[in-house]
């Protein structure tokens, strides 16, 4: 197992510490202990980093395509030798199990093999003239020199999305990546210098995320964010960027309603929900959260359902057959806590789980509510946490109008075995992506985003890279 690293910054091809020299504690989850550090990026540094993404984004947008490609299909190919050492300090920083932290890892090169591909498929087009000696064309450029804001939730995933898509396009880069969990995404922007990126093409930050992001955003430089975080921050970075006139991307938080119907697949959909629900201990945008069950499978579902919860393992990520990790930090314990004590308070009932674990490290019990009534503050609030909200529903209607309830519209799922009860559903539930019947959400093929106060942009499929590019109308006689 790699010792764990203290990480620097990354500006202009070189990896160094802080101008002013500061430096931020990274502490394991698991056990409370600090590991490392990282340094801490001031306006100093920023200045640096905007100097260099402006060099660099000169130098790579006019990188062709093709070249582009290469390099970062070497970059994807480094990712796959070096996942196992990768995984590990994930693992160690931010808690998930191994085979969770291997299986983001990978999936990181597949993300960046996907967009190598997108580089060479950015199109653009011949508009039919009125007159006989005009040529009209329309051709696709890069917007510019990207910030980019990554949360610890997912510290490969998040970040490796936003720079495949940002140097497909031809643009340069600074991420501001997660102090929680910085080690895993300086590996991951390791293997982008080694496999060739230039110079000040990518960068690499740390710091406080205010002071980053109301410095970054309207600099001059900057024509584009990127945003994954909870809605709250987004919407004071989406105005910000609207004052400058800045193209955005914002990945916000969700409150996934999953819907199960009389005629489902009960076994399927129990054991499905629940690994989607304890993954990575419930900290993720996309995490079935509102379970809307059918009346006539109510406590089946339930019993099974707080029975998966019951068996699994939690412990240490790095131990042999950890099945949930702890949560990232002390507050979401705390969290936790306060959703359930208020949940209760309200009339729910505690099915299983619903308590911290041990006095070391931030561990949390997988937890099942029913009836929880829509006051409750988890029915309202992204719990992101090991918290499954189960309320009971008639009629098809009733379940459509509970899912669309809330502002958010990120993710949704249903299980059901009628064609038609799907297709209302498809037309019906207001959100970004909807998995019926699977769990076939996140694939980087397919478009991963949201609507509402869930946001808008797109990070996966054909679509991802659009906000990367503009478009220019070209005409002459």
């Amino acid at each position: 197992m790699p010792n764990y690293p203290n990480t620097q910054l990354f500006i202009d091809g070189q990896w160094g510490p802080a101008a002013a020299g500061g430096v931020l504690p990274v502490l394991n989850p698991a056990t409370g202990e600090q590991i490392g550090t990282l340094a801490r990026a001031e306006k100093a540094d920023l200045d640096l980093a905007l100097a260099a993404a402006d060099r660099g984004f000169k130098v790579w947008r006019n990188t062709s395509a093709y070249e582009r490609a290469k390099i970062m299909r070497t970059a994807a190919n480094l990712l796959r030798e070096r996942a196992e050492g990768i995984a590990h300090l994930m693992t160690m920083e931010q808690g998930k199990p191994l085979a969770e932290s291997r299986m983001e890892t990978l999936a990181g090169a597949d993300i960046i093999d996907w967009f190598a591909g997108e580089a060479q498929r950015a199109y653009g087009r011949v508009i039919p003239s009125r007159a006989p000696h005009v040529f009209q064309t329309v051709v696709r450029e890069p917007v510019g020199p990207v910030a980019a804001f990554a949360p610890w939730n997912f510290p490969i995933n998040q970040v490796v999305r936003k720079v495949s898509a940002a140097l497909a396009a031809g643009c340069s880069i600074i991420a501001k990546g997660p102090e929680e969990t910085p080690a895993s995404p300086a590996e991951l922007v390791r293997v982008f210098a080694d496999a060739g990126v230039p110079a000040g093409v990518i960068n690499l930050v740390y710091g406080d995320p205010g002071t980053i992001s109301s410095y970054l955003i309207p600099h001059p430089v900057i024509r584009k964010i990127t945003f994954t975080g909870s809605t709250a921050i987004g919407k004071k970075l989406a105005g910000l960027a609207g004052e400058h006139m800045k193209r955005a991307t914002m990945e916000l938080g969700g409150h996934g309603p999953a819907i199960v119907f009389d005629d489902a697949d009960i076994e399927l959909a129990t054991r499905l929900l629940a690994a989607g629900k304890f993954r990575n201990a419930g900290q993720v945008c996309v995490s079935p959260t509102r379970f809307l069950v059918q009346e006539g499978v109510y406590d089946q579902f339930v019993e099974g359902f707080a029975a998966a919860a019951r068996a699994i393992k939690v412990g240490d990520g790095l131990a042999e057959g950890t099945v949930m990790g702890p949560l990232a930090n002390a507050r979401r314990v705390q969290a936790m806590e306060g959703f359930v004590q208020d949940a209760v308070q309200q009339g729910a009932k505690l099915v299983t789980g619903g308590e911290r674990i041990g006095n070391a490290g931030n561990f949390f019990q997988p937890t099942v509510l029913s009836r929880v009534p829509t006051t409750a503050r988890a029915m309202n609030e992204e719990p992101f946490g090991p918290l499954a909200l189960m309320v009971p529903f008639a009629k098809l209607d009733d379940a459509i109008t509970e899912a669309n309830r809330l502002p958010y519209g990120l993710a949704a799922y249903a299980y059901t075995r009628s064609s038609a009860t799907s297709q209302a559903l498809s037309t019906s539930v207001e959100s970004g992506m909807i998995s019926i019947n699977h769990a076939g959400l996140a694939l980087v093929e397919t478009p991963f985003g949201g609507v509402k106060e869930s946001g808008y942009g797109s990070e996966g499929g054909s679509e991802a890279i659009d906000s990367y590019l503009v478009t220019k109308f070209i005409t002459h006689a």
